[in-house]
């Protein structure tokens, strides 16, 4: 039987960041990945034409870049470095229009004002409002749920009155959000082009937040990018962990937890063996898969049971990479120089986008979230070429027909071509992931879902990934939730992994770690039983 402190399911970053948190207490930590990779769905490879590299799931990492959890593993000292596009974004108006956001708040105010007068003051204030909470707000995000210290910290800076005004904000639909903030079209699609990042409507409750947040963080940081592709964030990681005596584990698939008198003393996986942790067990998977497929309904409770059977899952998603032999020939020039843009709808666009979503139809009209690679990193391709990839949401379905796919890659190819004329005769190599291919590659992509559930209101804070602390702890002693599905959901910035790890070394401690097992197991039986 293999044996170590730790035993971490999943090589994705979250496993990785709590892998490396353990190995820096001086645990030894094992981890299992069921893939031949590490990464999960930060990785880079070449799919399209020689030469042309592809970030093949997640790219452009502000939360990552801001994250107090990523800035505190110091990555660069393991080749980690990043880079920027000219511009940050452009969201490109069906009419031909564009409204970008540039590291420069000049730049990004004069775009803004060009759709209504004002609306550049307007970008400052909202961006003032930002940078006077934008440290205890991360913080705020990036701790176990309840965030007390980061909590008190806004609080003291807000005082009452602020604090309340700033609970409201953050529950407004970012429909609402953007017309309370500016007049003009162009700031208000800036908010909601980046809100719909997630499976959030320009109508759902809360979705305004996530505009803000992507929108102020691409100005104070922009939306930066690894050199070399998303590939050397995972790189930095793995290097990490193993110069501190971490390993990693490939092609292991664990099927079980061990589970003994309510503690998990281990993993099993699927080539039959036993792998003893003397501490801990940390699973970077998702929520369902743990406790549905590894734990099993004799260690959870029937409450915990029922409210499994209400997690919701975000959307489905299809993604295509172009290698381009030119630049891309759009309409609008000021798009050329964004690392990201957003096309193929107005704000009316976007809600009926969302609308086909949400009542389970294949949206006509899709809305396009690009990433000009190569511009943003030359690294990409070879100069005066353009590697390029765009996703879009479908419903979420684990089955979609072949020529379903490929129906909708000519409609997101349409819409390019739209903005882009001549993008198609420039094209010299393609890949396409459909929904069930994304979760080929990473399992934890469970039908194309790329957030770990959904983002929506009822799914977050200490509601994700059910009713419950907000925490990584869950119904079984020393079994600890790492992944998307927990609090605070999906992006890359790993704080799902290190709020995992934190708590596996506070149940551990000699003082308190009782103490801490009898406060969770109370909790737990008030909520589940």
């Amino acid at each position: 039987m293999e044996r170590a402190d730790a035993i971490v399911i999943g090589a994705g970053h979250n496993g990785l960041v709590a892998a490396n948190l353990l190995a820096d207490a001086g645990w030894s930590v094992e981890v299992l990945e069921a893939t031949p990779n590490p990464g999960g769905a930060v990785r880079s490879g070449y799919v399209t034409a020689p030469g042309y590299l592809s970030d093949l799931f997640s790219s452009f990492y502000p939360l990552g870049y801001a994250s107090p959890v990523m800035r505190g593993l110091e990555l660069g000292e393991h080749g980690l470095s990043w880079t920027n596009a000219p511009d940050v974004l452009t969201h490109l108006l069906p009419d031909g229009r564009a409204a970008t956001v540039n590291r420069d708040l000049e730049t990004t105010m004069a775009s803004m004002e060009q759709f209504a007068p004002g609306d550049g003051e307007r970008w400052r204030h909202a961006y003032d409002d930002w940078r006077d909470v934008s440290q205890q707000m991360l913080g705020v995000l990036f701790t176990p749920f309840p965030p007390v210290r980061a909590g008190l910290e806004l609080a003291r800076e807000l005082k009452v009155g602020g604090a309340l005004r700033l609970a409201r904000r953050l529950v407004l639909s970012v429909r609402e959000l953007g017309a309370e903030l500016f007049e003009g079209e162009g700031a208000q699609l800036a908010l909601a082009g980046c809100a719909l990042h997630t499976d959030l409507s320009p109508e759902e409750a809360g979705g305004g937040v996530y505009g803000w947040l992507l929108a102020m963080l691409g100005q104070e940081y922009g939306w930066p990018v690894p050199v070399g592709g998303a590939q050397q964030i995972t790189s930095a990681l793995v290097a990490r962990l193993e110069s501190r005596g971490g390993r990693i584990t490939y092609d292991t698939p664990v099927t079980r937890i061990l589970v003994a008198r309510g503690k998990a003393m281990g993993v099993r996986t699927a080539d039959g063996r036993n792998w003893r942790a003397r501490r801990a067990v940390l699973a970077d998977v998702p929520a369902p898969a743990l406790y549905l497929d590894m734990v099993g309904e004799r260690w959870l409770p029937g409450r915990f049971r029922e409210d499994l059977e209400f997690f919701r899952w975000d959307g489905a998603t299809v993604k295509v990479d172009w290698a381009v032999n030119g630049k891309i020939p759009w309409k609008n020039p000021a798009a050329a120089g964004s690392g990201t843009v957003h096309l193929g709808a107005d704000l009316n666009g976007l809600t009926r986008y969302a609308a086909h979503l949400a009542v389970d139809e294949m949206p006509p009209d899709p809305f396009l979230l690009l990433g000009q690679m190569t511009t943003a990193d030359p690294s990409h391709s070879p100069e005066g070429t353009e590697s390029v990839w765009a996703y879009t949401h479908l419903p979420h379905r684990r089955h979609w027909a072949a020529d379903d796919i490929a129906a909708h890659v000519q409609r997101m190819e349409a819409v390019l071509e739209e903005h882009a004329p001549g993008f198609g005769r420039m094209v010299v190599g393609r890949n396409v992931f459909s929904p069930a291919d994304l979760e080929r590659e990473d399992p934890s992509l469970v039908g194309g879902a790329l957030g770990g559930g959904t983002a929506a209101a009822f799914q977050q804070l200490f509601l994700r990934p059910i009713p419950g602390l907000g925490r990584p702890d869950t119904p079984v002693d020393r079994l600890f939730l790492a992944s998307a599905s927990a609090h605070p959901g999906g992006g890359v910035h790993g704080a799902p992994g290190a709020n995992a790890a934190r708590a596996a070394l506070a149940r551990d401690r000699m003082l308190t770690g009782r103490l801490y097992e009898a406060a969770i197991a109370s909790a737990h039986r008030a909520i589940y039983r």
